[in-house]
C-alpha cells in the first residue's frame, strides 16, 4: 500500500468562496422562515377566498316557524323601518304614494350595472343592501352605485341567518361589511337588512335580540312591504304585479340585483317604474322616507332620494383597514384562479411524467435485459476507484471490505480530505488487514469533495475512474458491470444503481421508496432519451480523459455530480445508466440530516442548471441535453415540485371546506397512480413490495418536507448565497451487500 501526503504548512486563510459560504449559512434560518411564510401566505389566500365564497365558515341554515312571543306587537304590526332611537323600538312606514326601491344580495358585476342604468334612465334612486364579501370582490361597482346617488345598507358579509349566530359572529359580519364599504367607496352606513328577512311580522324570538342589539348600536333595520319574488323568475308581469302596493299605500319594495340570473328583474324594472309613476308615485331611499315622515313632507321626489343620510365618511383606521381588505381580496381574486390553472398544469405534468416513465422504463428494461444485448467487447482492463473521505471513521472500513471482493481488477485511491477522526489511519489498517496492496491513501488539507475528487482523478493510474462515497459499499460485481458500457467509445460516463442500505427505519424506508421510484425509474427514462442529468456521487464511472478535458469536478456548484454530467453532455459524450451495477449507501438517519442533504442537492441542481443554461442554444449532439434534458429537469425537478404543494393544499382545503368524499377519492386516485409506478419500479429492481406499505405515510409527511426543502432552495436561489459541501453524520450500519439483501 502506498501513502501520499500533501505538504503541511500553517492553516490557510478562508477562500473567497468559503467566506461567501459562511455568510450564506448565516442566512439559512431566515430563508427557511421565508419559505414557511410563503406556504402560510398561500394557505391564507385560500382561506380568504373560501370565506368570500362561503366555503369557509358558511352556514346554510335558515330559521322558519319560530315563535314571536317576545317581540312587541307594535313592531310586528308596524312599518318596514325599525329604529331604536332613545333605546325604544320604533317602526316607521313609507309615506303614501311613495316607493322605496330596495335591492338585495349585490353587488354583482353583471346585473348591478344594468339595474343602475335603468335607475339612472328614470332618475330614480335605490337602496342597495350589499353583501360584504361581494363588496370586497367588486369595489368598482359599489363606487359607481354610490356616485350615482344611491343608498347602501349592510346585508351581512357572508349572507348567513344571524339568528343562528353568536354575538361575536354577528359583530364580525357587520364590521367586515363596514370595512368592505370603507375600502370600496370610502363610506360606512347605518342601514341594515338581515338575510332571509321579509315583513316585520316575521321577526321571531331568535332574530329579535339581533335587531335590538344592532338598533342600540345605531343601526336602522329595513324590512319590506311588498316582495317582487323576482328570485323565483316567475315572469315580468308577475314581478310587476307582486311588487305593486295596494290602495295608494307607500311601500318598501324588494328586488334582487344579484344571487342568480336576473334578466327578468332587468326587464320588469322599467315597466314597474313607469306604472308607478303613472299612478302618481314618487321614488325615494330609506333615508328619504324617514326624512319625509320627520318633516311631514309629501312630495320630496328625487331630491330627497339623494340625501343619503345613512352614509358616513370612513376615516382613520377604518378607512385604511377597509382598503387593506379590498386589496387582499383583489390578490385572492387573482391568485386563486391562477393557482387553479397552475394546479391543472401541475397535475397533467405529473401524470404525464408517470406515464412517460412507465413506458420508457419498460422499454429500457426489455432493451437492456435481452440476451443478445451487449455494449461491445468486454471491458477487462483495470480501473481506478476514487473514494473521497472526510471523517468517515464509521464507514471507510466497510467501503474497503466491499472493494476487496471486487471481481474486476481495480486500484483504490482514498482521498482523505483533512479528516480529524483518523480516517486515513483506519483505512490504512483495514487495507493491511485485508491484504489490499492496490490501495493508495492521498491526504490533503480540507478543501471539499470536488477538490478531493479532482485530486483522486489526477492520482489515478487508469483511463477509467469509478467514483463512490466513503459511506458506500459495492457488491462484488458492481465495478465489472459499471464499466462495461465503456466498450462503446461514445460513452463518457455511466450512472449506477444507488440503493438505500439502512432501510429498516421509517426515514430509511421512505428514502428507499424515493431511490427506487424517484431516482432509478427516472434514470431509465433519461437514459433512453439520452439526456441523463446526474450521475450519483455514490456510484458513477467516467473516462478520465473526459473529466480532465471538462475541467474536473467544479466547485462552482453544490452539485458537482450534476455539473460534471451536464458538462460531459455538452462535450458530446453519451451518459448511460447501468441498472445492474448496484451500490449500497447510508441514507441520512434524521430529519435534520435529511433536510441538509436534500437542500444541498436541490440548490446545487439549480446552480448547475443555471451555469449550463447555454446548453439551450448548443447545436448538434452536444445540444441534446439543452433541447431535451434541460426542459425536463426544470419542469419535473424544479417547477412541478415547487407547485406540487398546491395539490396537497387544495386537497386539504377541499376535504375540510368543500367536499370531503370527492377530495378524498381524488387524493386516493393520485396515490393509486403513484403506487402503480412504485410497484413497477420495485419489480424492475427486484425489491420487496412490503416497503410500499409506507408509501401513504410518505405522501403525507416525507413528501411535504421535500417540498419545503425545494421552496427553501428556490428562496436561496432568488436571494443569493453559497454553502460548502456539508458532511452528514454517519453510523456505519450499512455493511457489505451480503448482509443487506433486498
Amino acid at each position: 500500500m502506498t501513502t501520499t501526503t500533501s505538504s503541511r504548512g500553517r492553516r490557510r486563510a478562508p477562500t473567497r468562496i468559503e467566506r461567501a459560504a459562511g455568510r450564506a449559512a448565516a442566512l439559512q434560518k431566515p430563508r427557511v422562515i421565508l419559505a414557511a411564510l410563503l406556504l402560510l401566505a398561500l394557505t391564507s389566500v385560500l382561506l380568504l377566498d373560501g370565506y368570500l365564497r362561503a366555503e369557509v365558515g358558511g352556514d346554510q341554515r335558515v330559521r322558519t316557524g319560530a315563535s314571536s312571543s317576545e317581540v312587541p306587537d307594535a313592531v310586528l304590526d308596524g312599518g318596514p323601518i325599525l329604529t331604536f332611537r332613545g333605546g325604544r323600538a320604533t317602526t316607521v312606514s313609507v309615506p303614501d304614494k311613495t316607493i322605496v326601491l330596495t335591492f338585495d344580495d349585490g353587488p354583482d358585476p353583471t346585473w348591478t350595472p344594468r339595474v343602475l342604468a335603468v335607475l339612472e334612465k328614470y332618475d330614480v334612486p335605490g337602496t342597495f343592501f350589499l353583501v360584504g364579501s361581494m363588496v370586497s370582490r367588486y369595489p368598482g361597482v359599489v363606487r359607481d352605485l354610490v356616485r350615482q346617488g344611491n343608498e347602501v345598507g349592510i346585508h351581512t358579509f357572508t349572507h348567513v341567518d344571524l339568528s343562528y349566530q353568536d354575538d361575536a359572529r354577528v359583530q364580525r359580519e357587520i364590521t367586515q361589511t363596514q370595512l368592505a364599504l370603507a375600502g370600496a367607496a370610502g363610506i360606512t352606513t347605518t342601514l341594515f337588512r338581515a338575510p332571509y328577512s321579509s315583513e316585520t311580522d316575521a321577526i321571531d324570538n331568535y332574530s329579535w335580540p339581533v335587531y335590538r342589539t344592532l338598533g342600540e348600536e345605531g343601526y336602522t333595520s329595513v324590512f319590506v312591504d311588498t316582495d317582487s319574488d323576482d328570485w323565483k323568475r316567475p315572469g315580468v308581469s308577475k314581478i310587476v304585479r307582486w311588487a305593486t302596493p295596494g290602495d295608494a299605500e307607500g311601500a318598501s319594495v324588494l328586488f334582487h340585483d344579484a344571487g342568480g340570473e336576473r334578466s327578468q328583474t332587468i326587464a320588469a324594472l322599467p315597466e314597474y317604474i313607469e306604472k308607478m309613476k303613472a299612478k302618481g308615485y314618487t321614488f325615494t331611499t330609506v333615508s328619504g322616507a324617514l326624512e319625509e315622515q320627520r318633516d311631514g313632507a309629501r312630495a320630496v321626489g328625487g331630491a330627497t332620494g339623494r340625501l343619503q343620510a345613512a352614509h358616513r365618511p370612513a376615516t382613520g383606521v377604518t378607512l385604511y383597514e377597509g382598503k387593506a381588505l379590498v386589496a387582499a381580496v383583489a390578490v385572492a381574486e387573482w391568485t386563486v384562479p391562477a393557482l387553479s390553472v397552475g394546479l391543472v398544469v401541475v397535475g397533467v405534468a405529473v401524470l404525464g411524467r408517470f406515464a412517460l416513465m412507465l413506458v420508457l422504463a419498460r422499454r429500457h428494461h426489455r432493451q437492456r435485459n435481452r440476451r443478445r444485448f451487449s455494449w461491445g467487447p468486454a471491458v477487462t482492463r483495470p480501473v481506478s476507484v476514487i473514494v473521497p473521505a472526510y471523517n468517515e471513521k464509521e464507514c471507510i472500513a466497510h467501503t474497503l471490505e466491499s472493494l476487496a471482493r471486487s471481481t474486476h481488477p481495480i486500484e483504490v485511491v482514498v482521498v482523505d480530505d483533512g479528516s480529524t477522526d483518523g480516517t486515513s489511519q483506519i483505512a490504512r489498517a483495514a487495507a493491511d488487514r485485508l491484504g489490499m496492496r492496490n490501495v493508495r491513501i492521498v491526504r490533503q488539507e480540507n478543501a471539499g469533495k470536488p477538490a478531493a475528487l479532482n485530486n483522486g482523478v489526477r492520482s489515478a493510474r487508469h483511463d477509467i475512474v469509478v467514483m463512490m462515497d466513503g459511506d458506500t459499499v459495492f457488491e462484488p460485481d458492481t465495478v465489472r458491470r459499471l464499466v462495461q458500457p465503456f466498450a462503446d467509445p461514445r460513452v463518457g460516463a455511466v450512472a449506477g444503481n444507488a440503493k438505500v442500505g439502512n432501510r429498516d427505519t421509517l426515514i430509511g424506508a421512505w428514502q428507499h421508496i424515493e431511490y427506487v421510484m424517484g431516482f432509478n425509474l427516472d434514470r431509465r427514462m433519461y437514459d433512453l432519451l439520452r439526456c441523463m442529468p446526474t450521475i450519483p456521487g455514490a456510484i458513477g464511472a467516467f473516462r478520465r480523459e473526459a473529466v480532465l478535458k471538462a475541467g474536473g469536478m467544479s466547485e462552482d456548484t453544490l452539485a458537482e455530480d450534476t455539473d460534471i454530467t451536464i458538462a460531459l453532455h455538452r462535450a458530446g459524450w453519451q451518459v448511460v445508466y447501468e441498472e445492474h451495477a448496484r451500490a449500497w449507501t447510508e441514507a441520512p438517519g434524521s430529519l435534520k440530516q435529511l433536510w441538509s442533504q436534500r437542500y444541498r442537492w436541490s440548490y446545487g441542481t439549480m446552480q448547475a442548471l443555471w451555469k449550463h443554461r447555454g446548453s439551450l442554444t448548443d447545436k448538434g449532439p452536444s445540444g441534446r441535453f439543452g433541447r431535451v434534458g434541460m426542459p425536463l429537469v426544470v419542469l419535473f425537478q424544479v417547477v412541478t415540485p415547487v407547485f406540487a404543494p398546491l395539490i396537497d393544499v387544495f386537497t386539504v382545503y377541499s376535504m375540510v371546506f368543500v367536499d370531503l368524499r370527492a377530495a378524498l377519492l381524488a387524493w386516493l386516485a393520485v396515490l393509486g397512480v403513484q403506487l402503480l409506478c412504485a410497484a413497477y419500479a420495485f419489480r424492475l429492481d427486484r425489491e420487496k413490495y412490503r416497503y410500499l406499505l409506507m408509501m401513504p405515510l410518505q405522501q403525507l409527511a416525507y413528501r411535504q418536507m421535500m417540498y419545503l426543502v425545494l421552496i427553501h432552495s428556490c428562496v436561496t436561489a432568488l436571494t443569493g448565497g453559497r454553502l460548502r459541501w456539508q458532511k452528514l453524520k454517519r453510523t456505519g450500519e450499512v455493511g457489505t451487500p451480503a448482509g443487506v439483501g433486498s
